[in-house]
């Protein structure tokens, strides 16, 4: 057993034992060791048996000291009921769809029951639950930076990951087919793909950059610009083009909501990016500029796509036949879509659609999938608001919030998914950060607080009796 392992053991048992003192501390401590996760050395299992890992047994024992000194702590359930079920409607859609894959599964027959129930429901709950604890647990202004922190935190460990496992030439040009091969190991030695890491760093970024409002001093701010480009510089590294897209059009919107003085200087970085990270301009331009046999410039739609325009018209069809209610999880494999397209165009590997939203649409029909859209929808306009007010504390949680939604939302057009996975963890966590604030906010507002105006009022969170959680 290595000293990685050793150390990896020793966290897990330590945060596990002081849950029972503070389990919000230990919780964002686990939050962090999400970025290690799915890392090569790390094990799998404990004792070989299926689901039992180091990062769920922590989880389990933050789970057990939280419901039994939640009452100790004074808490009160109070999430917004509209958000209460929108969460619930969504879990109807996933316990439906696993349960109509379950009894129907069509071409998929060799896929075990229990991985069905172990990966695609019991997982995809469980990731959701620390932002669940996230939300009940963030109370103080000083819980509210600590959570923010370790978030920044775990995505800053990730990209040390990359930077560690793909080589620099990856975005500042050459290394020809010895890139490409180091991005798609990339997944074994840091645990998750390329194409998700581009996504997630892209989100990080902004966010990172929107929590420097948090910090007053100008070296700190540099500090924490500096952490942001450094994600900036991960994320490019990772050669993920829907990343690239999903990082532009968020840092547009997050602008156009409040940096807008900075969009002057947008020209100037869209003729530097080239510049300083040609390996990334050329693998987003991919595709482009090519010349045909009659010497005319075209764009090779499958190169430029990754052949995602040979997958999206059988998707298309097959929704047209289902659009209400769709043919549950896992669609793509259990209907035969996946072996028709690999039949008719071999070597494309679709075992998803490759776009969020008509995995949603295959999956669960139009009538599933309204309830997770408006969740998301919801969620970014609460961040967006959040972010656009004049309380720091307020913009950093939206910010962040919102730089992790609107990255989903804009990468998903190329991938990602709906449903909640090891590398949305973070943004989960963000959202429900987000309907702390909200809450809190509500609750000031309808206390007959008399401030100057709304962007200055003082809730709950901010209001403390000690200047150790005032806000500076």
């Amino acid at each position: 057993m290595g000293i990685r392992i050793l150390a990896l053991y020793a966290v897990v048992a330590g945060l596990s034992i002081y849950a029972w003192k503070d389990w919000y501390k230990s919780l964002c401590g686990l939050v962090v060791l999400m970025a290690v996760l799915a890392n090569a050395d790390m094990p799998r299992t404990l004792f070989d048996v299926t689901g039992l890992n180091a990062w769920n047994v922590l989880f389990g024992s933050i789970v057990v000291a939280w419901a039994v000194n939640r009452r100790r702590d004074g808490l009160t359930w109070d999430m917004p009921r509209h958000v209460t079920m929108l969460l619930l409607m969504f879990l109807g859609v996933v316990v439906i769809g696993v349960l109509r894959a379950a009894f129907d599964p069509g071409q998929y027959e060799e896929y075990p029951l229990t991985a069905l129930v172990n990966d695609d429901l019991i997982s995809t709950i469980k990731w959701v639950l620390p932002g669940v604890l996230l939300f009940d647990g963030c109370r103080t202004r000083r819980q509210m930076v600590m959570a923010l922190v370790c978030l920044i935190v775990m995505y800053l460990l990730i990209s040390v990951q990359v930077m560690r496992n793909i080589p620099p030439q990856a975005a500042l040009g050459g290394g020809g087919e010895r890139i490409r091969h180091a991005q798609l190991n990339a997944r074994k030695q840091i645990g998750y793909h390329c194409t998700d890491l581009s996504v997630m760093l892209a989100g990080a970024c902004w966010g990172t950059v929107a929590g420097a409002s948090l910090v007053r001093r100008k070296t700190h701010q540099l500090m924490v610009l500096g952490t942001a480009a450094m994600l900036a510089y991960a994320q490019a590294l990772t050669g993920g083009r829907g990343g690239y897209l999903a990082w532009g059009a968020t840092g547009l919107v997050m602008s156009l909501l409040k940096w807008r003085r900075y969009l002057l200087f947008a020209p100037v970085l869209v003729m530097l990016l080239p510049i300083v990270f040609p390996g990334a301009t050329q693998r987003m331009l991919a595709g482009f500029g090519q010349t045909d046999v009659a010497g005319k410039t075209t764009i090779d739609e499958e190169l430029a796509t990754s052949g995602r325009t040979l997958i999206w018209p059988y998707v298309i069809d097959k929704i047209s036949e289902s659009p209400w209610v769709g043919y549950g999880r896992l669609a793509m494999k259990r209907i035969g879509l996946y072996d028709l397209i690999e039949t008719e165009h071999p070597g494309t590997g679709a075992p998803h659609p490759h776009n969020m939203y008509l995995e949603t649409l295959l999956d669960n029909g139009i009538i599933g999938s309204v309830p997770i859209l408006i969740l998301f929808i919801v969620m970014a306009v609460r961040s967006a608001r959040l972010f656009a007010t004049t309380n720091r504390l307020y913009s950093a949680v939206g910010g962040m919030a919102l730089a992790l939604v609107l990255t989903q939302l804009f990468g998903g057009i190329s991938g990602q998914h709906v449903y909640p996975l090891e590398q949305t963890v973070g943004m989960w966590a963000a959202m429900f950060l987000t309907l702390r604030v909200y809450v809190e906010e509500n609750r000031a507002q309808s206390g007959a607080t008399e401030l100057e105006g709304p962007s200055s009022e003082l809730s709950p969170l901010e209001s403390q009796v000690t200047n150790a959680y005032a806000p500076r």
